[in-house]
């Protein structure tokens, strides 16, 4: 039988801890034991138990004595007590101290089991929670939006004068701005706050199966309908649908959805039955939907329909005033999540980070904090935290090379700092992945001021040295 927990029994009385040893053991559960108090917190300090069965009366300290220290040091430890000598008094005491159970020996193996039973799925139960509570914690942590800059001031008046409305929505802006974030605030700050909130990602969802997920299907439909089953739109039913990435639907879909949210009602697919839904359309895209209409690559009356109230969250480039909080706020989350002490970030590194353009914007900046954090050694995050196109100048905001930027110059340099990211900063053989000399590729490294981590005195090194960039 597999082992279930960890316990430790605690009892002078050999015949006694034996029995009640041998009874955990027959239930799959590791035991060790000790005959008296000292021992037994000894063993506490050495190996983690989830569970402690104590005698009372014991030479030296007591059973009481072993569940203090053990309350103290060990919070979540859970102890049962055990004496020949019981009253209602000294149980109803050491309840109050905080044991799990009080039980008169001689004990039965059905009780011990009974008992056991009862405290691991405590146990079970507590850690259940403690994992819903500190997913429920980061996720919103991660999920609310931060800044006070006049760009993100401008966003949540739009968002507050919104959502107390049944209006659809379209909110637009580059990959990892935060628009469902936004979306989320929405639903949240509105009258359909308690009802659900349910979330359609267009560009995941394979074409063949979109109109299903979408709208449901009847048993027996196609291939693999085993079961009715309920779309997004019904499972929304009274809340919010968040659709995002609407700009990857294909244009037979768009022609059903655009039915749907003018009458009101769904068809699952395989059946002819219309099912009224009562659900509020935010559409998020990181697209130009005029642009896709002129191309013919979106409905225009769907893009009339979605548009009632359009929102643009703004590029972390045009907000850069927001940089140190939101740096702020994903260390502490990072930190948190991480059980690292990271305090900061020194100056060096902060200024490293307000010059970069940001391409990926806050999901970037969040994803390369969390990286800095967990390989860190340091209390403050340093420029070496960083990935070396940060460090290197890559998508710098003060050049004019902005990562869309397809001219000779701009992809001149981007390759030169893909060969050195893909080398570990080493020129040579940098120079040898690019087929070029590494005097040339020096003279380039000069001339798109990409030296900044450049040990001193690099200009001196022979072509054939081979030197690491830091």
């Amino acid at each position: 039988m597999a082992t279930l927990a960890r316990i430790l029994v605690i009892d002078d009385d050999e015949l006694g801890n034996a029995f009640v040893q041998e009874t955990l053991r027959r239930l799959g559960h590791q035991v060790s034991t000790a005959t008296n108090a000292e021992e037994g917190l000894r063993l506490t300090e050495e190996e983690s138990f989830d569970l402690v069965f104590t005698d009372v009366r014991m030479p030296g300290a007591s059973g009481l004595d072993v569940l203090m220290k053990v309350r103290e040091r060990f919070p979540d430890t859970l102890v049962v007590l055990l004496t020949a000598f019981g009253d209602v008094e000294m149980a109803v005491g050491a309840m109050k101290a905080g044991a799990y159970e009080f039980m008169l020996k001689p004990c039965s193996p059905q009780q011990i089991e009974m008992v056991t039973h009862r405290a691991l799925e405590f146990i079970r139960l507590r850690n259940e929670n403690q994992a819903l509570r500190l997913a429920q914690d980061e996720q919103h942590s991660t999920r609310r939006m931060v800044g006070s800059s006049r760009p993100m001031q401008e966003l949540y008046r739009l968002a507050g004068s919104t959502a107390p409305h049944d209006t659809t929505v379209l909110i637009t802006g580059e990959s990892g701005t935060g628009k469902e974030l936004l979306a989320r605030r929405i639903h949240f700050e509105s009258r359909r706050a308690n009802g659900p909130w349910v979330t359609f990602n267009c560009a995941a969802v394979p074409e063949q199966l979109a109109e299903s997920e979408l709208f449901g299907h009847e048993k027996g439909a196609f291939t693999g309908a085993h079961k009715t089953t309920r779309g997004r739109f019904e499972v929304a039913d009274g809340g919010t649908l968040l659709l995002d990435e609407i700009g990857e639907m294909r244009l037979e879909l768009q022609a059903k959805l655009l039915r749907v949210l003018q009458e009101r009602h769904i068809e699952r697919v395989g059946s002819t039955q219309l099912i009224p839904v009562d659900v509020r359309i935010i559409a998020t895209t990181n697209r130009n939907l005029e642009a896709e209409v002129a191309a013919g690559r979106f409905r225009q009356d769907l893009y009339f329909r979605l548009n009632v109230i359009a929102i643009v969250v703004p590029a972390l480039r045009d907000r850069r005033e927001d940089l140190p909080q939101l740096v702020e706020h994903y260390l502490a989350l990072y930190s948190a999540k991480t059980g690292k002490e990271v305090s900061g970030v020194d100056e060096a590194a902060m200024k490293m980070l307000s010059e970069y353009a940001w391409p990926g914007n806050v999901r970037e900046l969040a994803n390369s904090i969390e990286r800095a954090v967990v390989l860190t050694s340091n209390r403050k995050l340093r420029r070496e935290d960083f990935p070396m196109s940060f460090r290197l100048g890559g998508h710098s905001s003060k050049t004019t090379e902005a990562d869309g930027d397809l001219s000779i110059r701009g992809m001149e340099k981007r390759l030169i700092v893909r060969a050195l990211e893909r080398t570990g900063g080493n020129r040579k053989q940098a120079a040898e992945l690019l087929g070029i000399a590494i005097r040339t590729l020096r003279n380039k490294i000069n001339e798109f001021g990409l030296r900044n981590e450049a040990p001193a005195g690099d200009d001196e090194v022979e072509e054939d040295a081979d030197v690491q960039v830091v």
